[in-house]
């Protein structure tokens, strides 16, 4: 899942993965161009289902004439600085059925894989993502290259996005199943909120024709498995799946090698991630059912620790909402980004307007975080109060300031009769 992020000047590192991120990275200097085709649907889902299939055929011929207009191409699949499962799959799912065209696809992300399920996803799958840092795509020829792809993301939660967009490379498709986050031009979108996984919108190709998956075929299981994997990670393992997520689960389960996802979902948690559970369970505070809490400083590998620390504030008895957050740092340069997750079971909180709402937007108009079903994020660039860390008392007072200030815009919501900050 992506969700925005500007941490346009962090150094990259050659996500990222997870993401698992499940989370956010926007991109404080990305280009906002107007959209020239409408997403696949604009409404609040209520639609039946009848009438979305319908609408989902014309989407896939949609995909397969730009296919075709593209035949012989080159081009870049991007995803989120973090990519979490969904990402990671739908990415692979592009570029299998792309080869049909004869379109040659590299699957490229910006930041890190720091989610252990992501880890064990890629090195168990084969799956064939890369790290690009932002220097890397820099040092690159992209006239080679005649079109690039977002999945799973709409280009806030990339650091590459502004490269691309700066050497003229046009936006070939936009597939992504999170809530609108600005407008882009792309030859094909498809963009269903409504829709609790991409992974779900990439089965349905498949079932359309886009690609036929074959029992046979080693890296067709592989693929079905690591959809499967995104599915279930951003249905909740199913628990907030709807007709078409099951659907989609059913066929996969035809060409899914169980025995491979089980060893995906057993992989270890880190000694850092188990310290961030640790921290936000100490610092935590509980109100209104919300459970907020800062775990101050974070480097950048260990970011999926704080959506990891989330998913298991929220299992709290009485809670039903929880927000982690951190400034999450690169050793190696003074820049700084305060990166938050929220996981909620209530039904009635939107995570996407929640966010919005507390942190508002830039100076450009994009949001500091989003969401989708049950998970949002935010990261906030520091900009000039980056670095200078090596003095412990400066560090100190910078996070509490921080972490003051965060607990305060999300108090005046969840408490709006509360004033963390007591005037004197």
């Amino acid at each position: 899942m992506q969700l925005n992020s500007p941490r346009t000047h962090l150094k990259s590192l050659s996500l990222t993965s997870e993401v698992n991120p499940d989370d956010l990275e926007i991109n404080q200097q990305a280009i906002e161009l107007p959209i020239t085709k409408p997403s696949f649907v604009t409404g609040d889902g209520n639609n039946s289902f009848a009438g979305r299939n319908s609408q989902l055929n014309q989407k896939s011929e949609e995909l397969r004439h730009t296919l075709t207009a593209h035949r012989h191409d080159r081009q870049l699949v991007i995803l989120q600085d973090f990519p979490d499962p969904d990402a990671l799959s739908c990415a692979w799912a592009y570029q299998l059925i792309a080869q049909q065209y004869d379109i040659k696809c590299e699957i490229i992300y910006a930041g890190t894989l720091s989610h252990q399920e992501n880890i064990a996803l890629v090195k168990l799958t084969g799956l064939p993502a890369q790290r690009w840092s932002v220097q890397t795509l820099k040092s690159k020829d992209l006239s080679s290259y005649q079109g690039f792809v977002l999945i799973d993301n709409q280009g806030t939660t990339s650091q590459l996005l502004p490269v691309v967009q700066q050497a003229g490379m046009p936006l070939v498709a936009v597939i992504d199943h999170h809530s609108s986050q600005g407008e882009l031009k792309s030859e094909f979108v498809d963009i269903r909120p409504f829709v609790r996984a991409t992974a779900t919108i990439f089965t349905q190709y498949l079932q359309a024709g886009l690609l036929t998956l074959e029992n046979g075929t080693n890296q067709h299981i592989k693929c079905a498995t690591a959809l499967m994997h995104g599915l279930r990670s951003d249905t909740n393992r199913l628990m907030q799946a709807q007709e078409e997520d099951f659907m989609a689960a059913a066929y996969l389960s035809r060409f899914c090698d169980a025995q491979l996802l089980n060893a995906v979902l057993q992989a270890n948690r880190s000694k850092p991630v188990m310290d961030v559970i640790e921290r936000s369970l100490k610092n935590r505070i509980v109100q209104n059912n919300f459970s907020i809490a800062g775990v101050g400083y974070i480097r950048y590998d260990d970011r999926d620790a704080i959506p990891q620390a989330a998913d298991f504030l929220v299992t709290e008895e009485n809670v039903h909402t929880a927000v982690v957050y951190g400034i999450v740092h690169d050793e190696d340069e003074e820049l700084e980004v305060v990166v938050g997750s929220l996981r909620t079971s209530k039904l009635t909180l939107d995570p996407d307007e929640f966010i919005k709402e507390a942190f508002g937007q830039d100076s450009t108009g994009r949001f500091f975080g989003g969401g989708r079903t049950s998970a949002g994020g935010f990261e906030i660039p520091m900009g000039f109060l980056s670095g200078c860390n090596e003095n412990s008392a400066y560090a100190k007072m910078k996070w509490e300031v921080f972490d003051a200030q965060i607990k305060q815009k999300l108090l005046r919501l969840v408490n709006p009769k509360d004033n963390l900050i007591q005037s004197e």
